[in-house]
């Protein structure tokens, strides 16, 4: 391994206001899952999003788990769901036991392919197995194209809720992604854009929810001067101390994503006319954070392959990463129906996730620039 210090994925960056609310909950002794940070953070973010309530969670995974459960998922309900996605996506789906059907992605956005939604609904309109819920996933900083999905949810009666666990920043016609259905989830694990370390957010415009789902969050306690529950509930509560470091990162969350798409306009200008090279697109609909940089690689014209890439980064002390494995060839889902062609799977076998950290320097950007270069100039 050559001597060099590591280019992380997609590390934290820390802005200069989380240290101080971090301290003010030590002096106050507000440690626990509730406090002032929690209540602040989430009224900045549903006024930041666009939503009328946010619930603070211990992760994005929490969050969606929460809002399939307040819709009332359960045994035997079908949940369509993005197939390019991470795992965290689907499994809160299995936690209800409703079973995903995956839909594969357009290659304008690599999001979920609104014609094929509608090709789903429509062949199941006159059954009984209609789709109880819908889970678009917002992928690598793209929101996907709503208003045919709001349309068709509309049409046929199912209901949205929200992955925007990559794409807190992002926009859709100006708008915030999440806030489009009976709920959005967004996440802030530490290889977020923004990050509370672990931990995530809950949104929605229904008051009810947004109380049935801080409530489910807090063991499903209800109110009394003893401990009763006349629900199952779960221990999903943020932390004060962490809300605090939400709080702070909030504040630069704009900052973070002009970085990250200054990263990625670099990678484009040195490597985008390199034959094989083709960077994800952003889709006229909105704007992309560029949460990652992610492009794909033709073989025969590059030269190598995005596994030889990805050593050659590593050889030089940078992570890359593959593009996600669809939902429906990892061996957990692989029994599950999927809807579609061979987009996600192409994306999958050609794509690569370059390092993208908003603090990343110009020397760092050329490390991880002339090794891609000097791959292409070696192999082909």
């Amino acid at each position: 391994m050559i001597d060099l210090p590591r280019i992380f994925l997609s590390p934290p960056h820390m802005g200069t206001d989380e240290a101080a609310f971090v301290t003010e909950a030590f002096d106050t002794n507000w440690v626990a899952p509730v406090g002032p940070h929690v209540d602040a953070f989430e009224a900045e973010f549903a006024e930041y999003v666009g939503a009328k309530h946010a619930v603070a969670l211990s992760s994005g995974t929490a969050a969606l788990h929460l809002a399939l459960r307040d819709h009332g998922i359960g045994p035997g309900d079908k949940v369509l769901v993005s197939d390019l996605t991470f795992c965290a996506s689907v499994n809160p789906i299995l936690y209800e036991g409703g079973t995903p059907v995956f839909v594969d992605s357009e290659r304008e956005s690599w999001n979920v392919d609104p014609n094929l939604v509608e090709d789903a609904f429509r062949a199941r309109a006159s059954g009984g197995n209609q789709f109880k819920a819908f889970v678009p996933v917002h992928l690598y900083g793209q929101t996907v194209d709503m208003d045919p999905i709001v349309s068709l949810c509309e049409q046929y009666g199912v209901t949205i809720i929200e992955d925007a666990a990559e794409a807190l920043g992002a926009t859709y016609k100006g708008k915030s992604p999440g806030i489009f259905g009976r709920a959005g989830i967004f996440s802030f694990n530490g290889n977020k854009i923004i990050t509370t370390s672990g931990g995530g957010m809950l949104v929605t415009d229904r008051s009810e929810t947004a109380q049935h789902v801080k409530k489910m969050a807090t063991q499903a306690r209800d109110q009394a001067p003893h401990y009763e529950h006349s629900e199952i509930g779960f221990n999903y509560r943020l932390s004060n101390l962490l809300a605090g470091v939400g709080r702070g990162q909030l504040r630069v969350l704009d900052e973070r994503v002009d970085a990250r798409r200054a990263v990625f306009d670099a990678y484009v200008d040195a490597l985008g006319d390199l034959p094989g090279v083709e960077f994800m697109p952003e889709a006229p609909w909105g704007r992309n954070t560029r949460w990652l940089t992610c492009l794909t690689l033709q073989p025969d014209a590059f030269g190598a392959t995005p596994e030889e890439v990805r050593l050659a980064l590593e050889a030089v002390n940078a992570e890359a990463r593959p593009v996600w494995k669809p939902m429906h060839l990892q061996p957990i889902y692989k029994d599950y129906e999927f809807i579609g062609g061979d987009v996600s799977s192409d994306l999958f076998a050609r794509g690569l996730c370059l390092p993208s950290g908003s603090s990343m320097s110009p020397a760092d950007i050329a490390r991880v620039v002339d090794t891609v270069a000097s791959t292409h100039h070696a192999i082909a």
